[in-house]
């Protein structure tokens, strides 16, 4: 427990009256408490003044208003479809009641927080200051710790966390604290380009191809954008939309790509987009790296922006990076990024002038549900909400381990009972989680060289939404008993879509790769949707936004069914691919042409 200094406290009181709650602020309760994730183990402390940026969650003062306008403008059957909400509007629906900051400002002043360090959101329901972590301490009647990971990976968090008493209603989540995300790439199988592949014999039969046809335009081991572009209907649609339209993709981990190898790979592989490697516009937040003609370049970065380049030129593409790392190491100990980089983005860009935004963004990271705690992952996803309702897609991939990764198949309950472990943000229902695919006819990707598995699940965080219901129903009655007491029944359902995710032909720092990931299947079905939208702006439509609530009641209609292969992980088998929806492929892969024909443009 922590007593404040009388004086403070006194004055505290006078401020407020007598029948304030504050009199009972002087009492700490637990806010929040979580276990530290398997492979995770303590290994020390942070140095006292090892500074942590803390992002305090303010209680938005009508969130389920604002969630219920989403579905309405989402709903293709709905009168307001496709009205999105201005920034205004979102914001007045987020914005914390005045009380909630009258209560957060005193129990800051209290412990003799300078206000001029106070970062507020634009709509006033974050608060983000950097403290030591002996202030933190303090400030949330808590202990941190070093923890690393089986892989090397070092944060500063802590198990339970604390509160005044007369804020555990008005303060939703603090961070970092108990959330141990790491945002891991969804593409982290690379493996060089084996021998047999040739890749100035591939480009000179794509060129030699006097024809459209799949057979003589795609090597299934060797993914090119000729054939995703053939196989996804997209090759003969020229962007008009070209003010008014953007697509975007996410870097974190200090991923930054290099325009030589993106100027190597659009010259074999699409050569009249040349040009574009050196047009990405790159937004640097928080400390994030981008391309400056030094930096080495990431197989996860290049991936994303050869990716989108080869299909969506000339549409503009943004490239954001997000960093974090601390302003100094303070020991050995120090970690290289203590912050959550999914809520230093969305902050961000909920900052800017919507204007400013594209229509789809590609995010090709996640990271076990089970290692964030549930204040965390359901915020983060009403921050996600905000954006969705303002027009933009939020595309995300679902996962490189199937049902999960082999050997870490126990809950974090203090039970370690073996389960099928989902992705976050994945599950989250408010972004559109996609699949891989491989070969053809498609089959859900799998590839035994290095376990690759496409990730698939059901959260144990989020409700399955309604317009899940009917689909989902249907598939889980079909499984029977099969994978009993290893997946929530009741959860959000993921992938929704699926894309090829198999043997991506890519250049990094100057050599040709194969990729194997749903990283590949994220930007691929973020480049469809943006040129889907390129042309509803082009018949003076709006952009269509969040996708599930079209995709689940209509649009449908416009995949490619994949009926076989299974989402293999924890060791074992995974959910299977049938026909319609399944939770391996969702409803399968995107045709551009019928998807235009479902929106009559």
């Amino acid at each position: 427990m922590i007593v404040f200094p009388i004086l403070l406290a006194l004055t505290a009181i006078a401020q407020v009256g007598l029948t304030s709650p504050v009199l009972s602020g002087l009492d700490y309760a637990v806010k929040e408490s979580h276990n530290v994730p398997p492979r995770w183990s303590q290994v020390g402390e942070p140095h006292p003044l090892q500074p942590l940026k803390l992002n305090i969650g303010l209680k938005p003062n009508n969130v389920d208003l604002l969630k219920q306008h989403l579905h309405e403008v989402s709903n293709p059957d709905h009168h307001r479809y496709g009205q999105h909400l201005s920034a205004q509007q979102v914001q007045s629906f987020m914005r914390p009641t005045e009380e909630t900051l009258r209560l957060v400002r005193i129990w800051l002043d209290e412990n003799s927080i300078d206000p001029s360090i106070c970062q507020y959101s634009s709509s006033g329901d974050w608060v983000t200051l950097t403290l030591p972590v002996s202030e933190a301490e303090t400030l949330l009647d808590t202990k941190y710790h070093v923890y690393q990971h089986d892989d090397g990976t070092n944060l500063v968090r802590t198990t339970r966390w604390s509160l005044p008493r007369f804020l555990l209603d008005h303060i939703t989540t603090v961070q970092p604290t108990t959330a141990f995300l790491r945002a891991n790439p969804n593409g982290n199988t690379l493996l060089t380009v084996s021998t047999d592949i040739d890749v100035a014999k591939l480009v000179a039969a794509e060129n030699a191809a006097n024809s459209t046809t799949l057979t003589q335009n795609c090597n299934w081991n060797s993914m090119t954008p000729r054939c995703l572009r053939l196989l996804y209907n997209t090759y003969g649609y020229k962007p008009q939309s070209l003010d008014k339209n953007k697509i975007g993709f996410t870097n974190y981990l200090g991923q930054a790509y290099n325009s030589s190898d993106t100027e190597i790979f659009l010259g074999n592989f699409r050569a009249e987009a040349i040009s574009g490697a050196r047009q990405v516009t790159q937004i640097g937040i928080d400390g994030g790296v981008w391309d400056d003609g030094e930096t080495g370049a990431g197989a996860e970065a290049s991936l994303d922006v050869q990716t989108i380049l080869g299909h969506v030129y000339p549409t503009t593409v943004i490239s954001y990076s997000t960093g974090g790392e601390p302003p100094f190491d303070a020991d050995i100990l120090t970690p290289t990024n203590t912050n959550e980089p999914y809520l230093t983005w969305v902050l961000f860009l909920l900052a800017q002038d919507p204007t400013s935004w594209p229509s789809v963004i590609s995010t090709s990271y996640g990271d076990n549900e089970q290692t964030v705690p549930r204040s965390y992952a359901e915020t983060v996803c009403n921050q996600f909400a905000a954006l969705t309702a303002q027009g933009i897609s939020l595309i995300f991939s679902s996962g490189d381990h199937g049902v999960g990764k082999n050997n870490t198949c126990s809950t974090n309950d203090g039970e370690n009972r073996t389960s099928f472990l989902p992705v976050f943000p994945a599950s989250c229902p408010y972004v559109t989680a996609v699949g891989a695919t491989k070969n053809y006819p498609e089959v859900v990707a799998y590839d035994p060289r290095n376990g690759f598995a496409s990730g698939s699940g059901f959260s144990d965080y989020f409700p399955r939404p309604e317009w899940q219901n009917t689909v989902v129903d249907s598939y889980v009655k079909g499984l029977g008993n099969t994978f009993e007491g290893l997946y929530n029944k009741s959860g959000r359902a993921y992938p929704d879509l699926a894309a090829q995710g198999f043997r991506y032909l890519i250049f990094v720092n100057g050599s040709a790769v194969s990729l194997d990931g749903t990283s590949a299947s994220a930007p691929t079905i973020a480049s469809v949707f943006s040129l889907v939208n390129d042309a509803l702006i082009a018949k003076g439509k709006p952009t269509l936004g969040w996708l599930n609530p079209w995709l689940y009641s209509k649009g449908h209609t416009a995949f490619t069914d994949v009926v076989e292969g299974s989402a293999i992980g924890c060791s074992g088998p995974g959910f299977s691919a049938g026909p319609g929806w399944d939770v391996a492929s969702g409803f399968g892969t995107p045709d551009f042409e019928k998807i235009r024909d479902v929106l009559e443009v």
